[in-house]
């Protein structure tokens, strides 16, 4: 029986037994048997919680390019690697086959040698969802320099930050991007960061939207003439299993980012292994994940993850929306796409405008539909369920954070029976632990508590860059010998598990603890409400009290706000309980978003305690402009 492909549930039981009984053995298995090594390791796994130190296939020697593209070439040279979806749907989609992709790679990997970049060296890359991302990514782990990402819609300030604090000595970038119908001068974004960052040596710059732009002498150069000089052939840096293959900052939702170190060779066993097994990809199968590849999702399943094991990865440039809401629709029936990976957020805003826009298109080809980056309401599943799967694809609702490299907890298509809500159980590997106030484990089933993972897995994040301390502090100083989420969930009578959202978002209310999430779930179960939020804010005789952020799905709602006030109290007085009542609702035309989907509840907490001085930056949100109209309109 091979473990690295899990078809049906049973099988499931079996090879997750064997891999908690003796995870050194089960990982060599999957390491030794899918994956090729310059080196063997002589240990498998070594750690010592108390120091939040892991070393995973210590002393291996290897390259993850050659794993993800050299070793395609005989078997898949002329195999789609890389399917580029342009913003702009008259524009051509690209296929790029693996053979195209190595050469390209490696002609950029020399572009970074010649300017002197070298093994060890940090490179931040700022660029839009064009090939040139991957391709980027990609030969910085050709020649062994660290990659830093920054997703191309942070702000200057946010971009600068992140260079200094990673001392970067190049940035990638380009003149500019296509967002739906607007353009974006990601150019001028990175003049404005590098006034401010002494490390930085050059500047490479691609072409995409053509625009007149300012190029510093000496210091910025276009990329495409130094790639048509470039030599075709660029041998793989032999790299340690432990070297850092990058360094991905998390939006820490309070003081500065936090940059996450990913090391090469257990980041890239458990994302190929994830990959296989939680979309069940098949040969010819057409994956799409529509994360950006400046978030962990993109890194680990857009990127390293689908070419690991030789798979047709779709990169979309555009945005849901544009030219209107039946896009994804569209690249799905054209490229017959058969895995589709996307937020809660996207799936909300869809659905918010009904099931036309998904009806025009054929989506037969769809096998497995995905869910990422937040727990998903009750109300959006049912409509993707139904909608975009038509009852046939299941839905694999993914738990997991950019600290854990890769997907922890999720359904395995076709044989996990999946539970709107709960993304069920743990993956290969993952020892989950619910833990309560006093530190001690929570045992049985119909329990909650504060979800921990008590061994080690092969894509753990090793450390924050250049804060060993914050990294062992933050994950590692909760709980003894166990990384602590900083997340809730429950585990059902069967032991599913369901995220019930950020612990610092659960609000003590007269002595009660309350997750958001299920509050939030039933207020959206009314039918005039798209998406809510709910914080805690001071009260002089509960503590604090709950405040509800509601945005309905008709902006000109016409009926009488009172009445839907009452209404959803008394939703969630018969989900919940009159405890979990909400004090204030404020009804709202969105919600602040970071760029990955997240609701900023800090923003939206400060706003309901009347400290709108403490906001911070909110430049880098998707839409800043909300928080000005959530202001404006509080009662």
């Amino acid at each position: 029986m091979s473990n690295y492909h899990i078809k049906q549930f049973e099988e499931y039981f079996q090879v997750y037994r064997k891999s908690v009984r003796n995870p050194e053995q089960f990982w060599e298995e999957i390491a030794e048997e899918h994956f090729i090594w310059k080196k063997k390791w002589s240990n498998v796994l070594s750690y010592d919680f108390s120091k939040a130190e892991f070393k995973w296939f210590e002393d291996a020697k290897l390259n993850i390019t050659e794993n993800c593209l050299d070793r395609h070439l005989h078997t898949k040279g002329d195999k789609t690697a890389l399917l580029f979806e342009p913003n702009n749907p008259e524009e051509e989609a690209e296929h790029i086959t693996y053979r195209q992709l190595h050469e390209r790679v490696c002609k950029f990997a020399n572009v970074l040698k010649d300017k002197g970049i070298k093994k060890g060296d940090v490179v931040c890359i700022y660029l839009p969802m064009i090939p040139e991302l991957a391709i980027s990514v990609l030969a910085c782990a050709r020649i062994g320099a660290i990659h830093s990402v920054i997703f191309a819609g942070f702000s200057s300030t946010a971009v600068s930050s992140r260079i200094n604090d990673c001392n970067a000595k190049m940035v990638i970038t380009s003149d500019g991007s296509y967002r739906g119908s607007k353009t974006i001068d990601l150019k001028g974004i990175v003049d404005e960061a590098l006034k401010d960052t002494p490390g930085i040596e050059s500047v490479l710059v691609a072409k995409r939207i053509h625009s007149e732009i300012n190029m510093e002498e000496g210091r910025d150069f276009w990329l495409e003439p130094l790639l048509e000089e470039a030599y075709a052939d660029c041998a793989a840096e032999v790299m340690d299993a432990e070297d850092p293959l990058f360094i991905l900052y998390t939006s820490g939702s309070t003081g500065k980012p936090k940059g996450m170190v990913h090391t090469i060779g257990g980041y890239m066993v458990y994302t190929a292994y994830t990959f296989k097994n939680v979309f069940q990809y098949r040969d010819n199968d057409v994956y799409w994940c529509t994360a950006d590849i400046g978030w962990i999702t993109g890194h680990s399943y857009i990127v390293y993850g689908p070419l690991a094991n030789g798979a047709t990865s779709v990169m979309f440039e555009g945005v849901p929306s544009y030219p209107d809401y039946g896009r994804f629709w569209d690249i799905v029936e054209k490229h017959k796409v058969t895995q589709f990976y996307t937020a809660p957020t996207a799936i909300r805003a869809l659905a918010k405008q009904g099931a036309e826009f998904v009806e025009k298109y054929d989506l037969s080809s769809l096998k497995v539909l995905g869910s990422v980056g937040e727990p998903i309401n009750e109300e959006a599943w049912h409509w993707y369920d139904e909608n975009v799967g038509k009852k046939k694809s299941p839905i694999v609702d993914t738990w997991w954070q950019t600290e854990t490299g890769g997907i922890m907890i999720t359904p395995i298509p076709f044989s996990t029976p999946t539970k709107p809500t709960y993304a069920t159980l743990p993956f290969i590997g993952i020892q989950p632990a619910l833990m309560d106030e006093n530190g001690e484990e929570i045992k049985g089933n119909q329990v909650e508590g504060r979800l921990c993972i008590k061994f080690p897995w092969p894509a753990m994040a090793r450390t924050i860059w250049g804060n060993h301390q914050r990294y062992k502090d933050t994950y590692f100083s909760a709980y003894d010998n166990k990384y602590f989420t900083g997340d809730g969930a429950l585990r059902d009578e069967v032991g599913y598990y369901r995220i019930t959202g950020r612990v610092d978002d659960v609000i003590i209310v007269s002595g009660h603890n309350l997750g958001t999430a299920p509050i939030e779930d039933a207020i959206n179960e009314h039918p005039a409400v798209s998406e809510s939020a709910i914080v805690g804010f001071p009260h002089d005789i509960k503590g604090n009290a709950l405040y509800g952020y509601v945005t309905l799905k008709d902006v000109g709602e016409s009926r009488n706000h009172d009445n839907l006030r009452m209404e959803i109290n008394q939703l969630i007085t018969d989900r919940i309980g009159p405890i979990a009542k909400l004090d204030k609702v404020q009804f709202t035309e969105g919600l602040p978003k970071t760029r990955s989907g997240k609701i900023m509840r800090r923003i939206l907490r400060k706003i309901a305690a009347n400290e709108i001085d403490q906001l911070g930056d909110t430049s880098t949100l998707l839409n800043p402009e909300v928080v000005q109209h959530i202001i404006d309109n509080v009662k």
